[in-house]
């Protein structure tokens, strides 16, 4: 669509450095389905996708997609494509994460949640360092009809696995861990490509 990404290699693998733009349409986070794509702009409650598209929200932290969303043909240019959860996990054991740690839920893997994390715009002076380039902003999330955790949290989809579950990534601005956890369908998250 015209737009130029920022790309990261991290071990061998070619990741975003920011997160996904595409934006087909726009809804209000009053809206949600765990089986039709829907995609939102942290706090626009509109419908106008160049509106949308104006906002600061969308140029710093770019849109949240729900799980049916991140499956769009369009999300990731040609030679892109949603991470799986084996490949969020290859990217945290190159940044020093134990195997088993890699496969484990919940909070684990510190500190590769700090080389995640952006050096800005995390509240609380909840920065990180950046050392892998991945830029993590905290663009928060579309959780129960509304948006939240804006400058608190950046999650990210990974893509559904055989048994049709999304094993996504969270960083907070308060530890340096990683959180590992199966996100509902129906919530409204951050989006990054890896190369094919």
């Amino acid at each position: 669509e015209g737009y130029d990404y920022s790309t990261v290699l991290i071990g061998e693998q070619c990741w975003f450095a920011e997160n996904c733009r595409y934006l087909p349409v726009v809804s209000p986070s009053s809206e949600e389905s765990s089986t039709d794509p829907y995609y939102y702009v942290y706090n626009y409650q509109g419908t106008n996708v160049a509106e949308a598209k104006a906002t600061f929200n969308y140029a710093t932290y770019g849109v949240l997609y729900n799980g049916p969303a991140v499956l769009t043909v369009g999300i990731c240019p040609s030679g892109w494509h949603i991470p799986s959860d084996g490949e969020w996990q290859t990217m945290e054991i190159s940044l020093g994460m134990s195997d088993s740690e890699a496969a484990a839920c919940c909070w684990r893997g510190a500190p590769v949640g700090d080389y995640l994390k952006s050096t800005y715009g995390w509240n609380n002076d909840g920065n990180g360092s950046n050392l892998s380039g991945f830029t993590g902003l905290p663009g928060g999330y579309r959780y129960s009809n509304s948006f939240d955790a804006n400058g608190d949290y950046g999650s990210w989809w990974s893509a559904l696995d055989s048994s049709s579950i999304s094993w996504g990534r969270t960083l907070d601005l308060s530890t340096d861990d990683v959180y590992r956890i199966i996100y509902e369908q129906f919530h409204g998250y951050s989006a990054r490509c890896v190369r094919d």
